[in-house]
């Protein structure tokens, strides 16, 4: 059974400078509140007991958020107001905080690393703190992810789109294993090619769930020739010897808010959804 969870909040925002020199992008609303918070939420939903939220060292802004703050509990219950911090309060017990040590390379892996102990010997869910999911019942698609894993049993499973092919340099394309009998099995994910290249317009984005090993391979993992540790090229290490699955989204829409541009985009979207 898939019950933790880890959500990746350690990257230093800085397509958002100067706003994230005073607090995290995992902060920054949507819909009155924070990503990170929605992400929180929705593994909560999808039936995670344990959350551990991975943020930057030195940067507890995100553990005071999530932590009792007595004097406004003691304000907010003169006020009549109590009841507005009460879903918070709820979400906090579930998580435990672990600063990501500066030793790590940067890169989408490292928070997993950072989250070893954590981890240990089972499967987790993980998440990139500036992906979101839209859709009626949050937690659906994290649920829909888990149970795809637990059917066949696999190294992994992640989120993925259709977008539209102008785009797909942007992102991860996913090459399908020929004569897989498992729907959608991965062959390997291919970042940076043009249309013409790119074997699909499926892009993979920040939803996983995976097996422990994950760990192991990071640990031994090289390098990008960016010099970061980028958990996609887990998946393709994965890939070559276990069954990892592109599981599309359907019911629902992958957004992303890490750029003010998309995070505007994002906020209108949700409110016109939930109008």
């Amino acid at each position: 059974m898939v019950k933790k969870a880890v959500i990746a909040a350690a990257g230093n925002g800085t397509r958002f400078l100067p706003v994230t020199k005073a607090y995290p992008k995992e902060l920054l609303p949507v819909m009155g509140e924070p990503v990170i918070h929605h992400l929180v939420e929705e593994v909560i939903n999808a039936g995670i007991k344990k959350v551990a939220i991975v943020h930057r060292t030195g940067n507890n802004l995100i553990k005071k958020y999530f932590s009792a703050d007595g004097n406004l509990d003691r304000y907010l219950k003169r006020v009549g107001k109590y009841h507005l911090l009460e879903g918070l309060r709820k979400i906090s017990r579930r998580l435990v905080f672990i600063s990501q040590p500066e030793r790590l390379s940067y890169g989408t892996g490292a928070p997993v690393l950072a989250a070893k102990d954590f981890i240990g010997s089972d499967p987790f869910v993980y998440l990139y703190g500036d992906d979101l999911i839209l859709e009626k019942k949050t937690g659906r698609f994290i649920s829909k992810l888990i149970e795809t894993f637990e059917k066949y049993q696999a190294a992994a499973v992640f989120g993925a789109q259709r977008v539209p092919w102008a785009d797909v340099d942007r992102y991860g394309s996913v090459r399908f294993k020929k004569d897989s009998p498992v729907s959608y099995q991965i062959e390997t994910v291919e970042e940076g090619l043009s249309a013409d290249e790119a074997p699909s317009n499926l892009v993979q984005f920040g939803r996983f769930v995976v097996s422990s090993r994950a760990v192991k391979v990071l640990e031994h993992q090289e390098l990008s020739s960016r010099k970061e540790l980028f958990f996609t090229d887990t998946m393709k290490i994965l890939a070559k010897t276990g069954v990892v699955i592109a599981q599309p989204i359907s019911a629902g829409e992958w957004l992303t808010t890490g750029d003010p541009e998309r995070w505007l985009a994002t906020n209108i979207k949700f409110k016109k959804f939930f109008a």
